[in-house]
């Protein structure tokens, strides 16, 4: 899985930190230490951290990930990365 998605509200940037959906991968979400959430009324699962995206961040580029680009989108930032394959 080469491209990953995180994302956290701009009021919180200190955590938590939205790290990945119901289809991504189990080993790094493991490595983040990420626990996946159904949130009531939602038909889909989420991943998240404690931790704040920066940390998060530099965890990714530690495993190779590189940030491509980032946006705001209303109050959310979102971080989207790459990872070459192995």
């Amino acid at each position: 899985m080469p491209y990953m998605l995180i994302s956290t509200q701009i009021r919180l940037e200190s955590g938590p930190t939205n790290v990945g959906d119901e289809f991504s991968d189990p080993a790094v979400m493991s490595y983040l230490g990420a626990r996946k959430t159904t949130i009531l009324g939602n038909n889909f699962s989420e991943y998240h951290v404690d931790d704040p995206p920066r940390l998060v961040l530099d965890k990714l580029e530690e495993i190779g990930f590189h940030v491509v680009s980032v946006t705001g989108v209303g109050q959310t930032l979102v971080w989207c990365l790459h990872k070459e394959k192995e």
